[in-house]
């Protein structure tokens, strides 16, 4: 049966912490508050528990979780290379409401779903997440609802819908408002072919983000071509490798 924590109340909050932790540590699921709505927690370094945070919300691999950090420098630790206008979004706006796509690091040893070797992270503004994370590490996260059911703002909310397939509900009150994190994709960044792109406009306006970074928004000029006469090929070169294409990172679900 799932126990339900009040965080609210120090005397069950720091026992209420401790067996959040040991739910993940064993593979669980906790549904904890953030900055924006509840979440589903899972660690994100156990196939089985994500696996287990997808079934619960009754989502398919094609849409991986997030990830949530409790710091700046887990941003450096999970990604392959962060661009300098990510560093600048990540200043103003974490922690906060801004989840960012960027290519995973090839080393991580992880399945959050078909990533398409990316990873979408965020740091959350909200006290009891924060501590939380510290303990345990990076945390696959989504939205402590069913899909296609509105986003549980309460602890309660999310219990009526996922039961006992969560082992921990910690309970801090109303979150701030229904409103999801705003989801940008810096992947074009990283790879040269294009601009930061807002994949989901949610918590923080794109303009408040264009504001920081505003070449990051633009995408390049490409360069003219030669007027040069081509030069004949040589008809004994290797062929490109067409599975190069694959390899391209794809934004989050």
């Amino acid at each position: 049966m799932a126990t339900v924590v009040d965080c609210t109340d120090p005397v069950t909050l720091l026992p209420g912490m401790r067996e959040a932790r040991a739910a993940i540590a064993r593979g669980d699921l906790v549904v904890m508050p953030t900055d924006t709505v509840y979440g589903i927690a899972a660690d994100a370094f156990q196939p089985a528990a994500v696996q287990a945070l997808l079934d619960a919300k009754g989502r398919g691999r094609q849409a991986p979780p997030p990830v949530l950090v409790p710091n700046r420098s887990t941003l450096d630790a999970l990604a392959e290379q962060v661009p300098e206008a990510v560093n600048r979004l990540a200043d103003a706006f974490w922690p906060g409401a801004l989840t960012i796509v960027l290519p995973a690091r090839a080393t991580l040893v992880w399945d959050l779903g078909e990533t398409g070797g990316t990873v979408a992270l965020r740091m959350p503004d909200d006290r009891i997440a924060l501590e939380l994370l510290a303990e345990t590490g990076p945390l696959a996260v989504s939205s402590a609802n069913l899909t296609g059911q509105p986003a549980a703002t309460t602890a309660q909310d999310a219990l009526g819908m996922l039961g006992d397939a969560v082992d921990v509900y910690l309970d801090a009150g109303s979150t701030p408002g229904a409103l999801p994190s705003t989801i940008i994709d810096a992947t074009g960044l990283v790879d040269g072919t294009g601009p930061l792109v807002v994949l989901r406009e949610g918590a923080i306006l794109a303009e408040a983000l264009q504001a920081v970074v505003p070449e990051a928004f633009i995408a390049a000029e490409p360069e003219p071509e030669s007027q040069d006469e081509p030069e004949p090929q040589d008809e004994t070169a290797v062929p490109d490798d067409p599975a190069a294409d694959d390899e391209r990172p794809r934004g989050a679900g």
